[in-house]
């Protein structure tokens, strides 16, 4: 008898504390990858191999109000040995007006910039001596700090989000606003996307603007890309060009190609190259095994800015990835 009332006093307790609280569904997953690169460089300091992991655990808590939103609490944590990081944290209020997203989250050009290596599961460039030239096509999202955004409900294949982000008070102010948008059909078969974002980040001096174009055409198996982005700033106005293409050999492995380059005409013959080729297998649901052979070449600027500091490399990688999901 003493068990029963303790069991049902528990239920009660319970009960009481969930009165009047939305009850969410809940879902928890989480990503990881091992990867083994092999470098060869004119720089020794750089040549070598080395095994590193990537993982990443994500909680996400959503709810459907008697008014017919959508709110949804979504929290990225870091997981690998040594990790103490929340990566993002965020949450969002949706309905037929579109979507809200507050917190620590990307910004609008993270959605919709379109990256010509996009086709490529591991499109991870090799580091260089710069700190400013581009090694991809995309738009380098700031930080996952603190921001707003809205993301319009789709239209005759057109979506599209804006984004703001404060820096807070004080003379440094780096105030971050992102647009972006993509429009997705089809003709003759053949699946069309079209995509453009741009970013302005504010500054005492001057403001960084970074914008993207890209274009992605799916034909059946085959699948291409063509993407171009600049960055202009205070002693840089860089731009990078990439293409790339896939193809899906069966259910199982899937193929492709890409090459990308890039330049700084305010760093006199700055320049960026690479080019590689990767395989795709998916060895079970869930678990992939990717390699990538790539060549590259960074040019050092002969004549760089005050903040060039950059030294000529050229070498190539090889690299295996085994990625998880679940």
């Amino acid at each position: 008898m003493r068990k029963l009332l303790l069991n049902t006093s528990a239920i009660a307790t319970i009960a009481a504390l969930t009165a009047g609280t939305a009850v969410a569904d809940v879902s928890i997953t989480g990503a990881t990858e091992f990867r083994y690169l092999d470098r060869t460089s004119s720089q020794a300091t750089l040549a070598g191999s080395s095994m590193v992991t990537d993982s990443e655990i994500k909680f996400s808590f959503t709810n459907k109000t008697d008014n017919g939103l959508t709110v949804n609490y979504t929290v990225e944590m870091l997981s690998d040995g040594g990790d103490t990081t929340i990566d993002e944290s965020s949450f969002s209020v949706a309905g037929g007006f579109g979507k809200f997203v507050f917190g620590n989250n990307d910004d609008a050009t993270d959605t919709y910039a379109m990256s010509a290596q996009d086709l490529i599961a591991e499109e991870e460039s090799a580091t260089v001596a710069s700190s400013s030239i581009s090694t991809n096509t995309d738009i380098a999202d700031a930080s996952d700090n603190a921001k707003v955004a809205y993301h319009m409900p789709a239209m005759m294949g057109v979506t599209a989000g804006v984004s703001y982000e404060d820096s807070g008070a004080g003379t440094s102010n780096a105030n971050i606003s992102a647009v972006g948008a993509r429009y997705a059909t089809e003709f003759n078969g053949m699946g069309l996307t079209l995509a453009g974002a741009y970013s302005n980040t504010e500054a005492s001096t001057e403001n960084t603007v970074d914008t993207n174009y890209g274009v992605k055409i799916v034909n059946g198996k085959v699948s291409a890309s063509l993407a171009t982005s600049s960055k202009n700033s205070l002693d840089e106005d860089v731009t990078a060009t990439g293409v790339s293409a896939s193809y899906a050999l069966n259910s199982d492995v899937t193929l492709g190609i890409y090459s990308m380059g890039s330049s700084d005409s305010d760093d006199d013959k700055e320049e960026y190259k690479k080019a590689g080729i990767e395989v795709q297998y998916k060895i079970a649901s869930g678990l992939t095994a990717v390699v990538n052979l790539d060549d590259y070449e960074y040019t050092a600027a002969t004549t760089p800015d005050s903040t060039g500091t950059s030294v000529s490399d050229n070498g190539t990688t090889t690299k295996f990835t085994l990625k998880a999901a679940f």
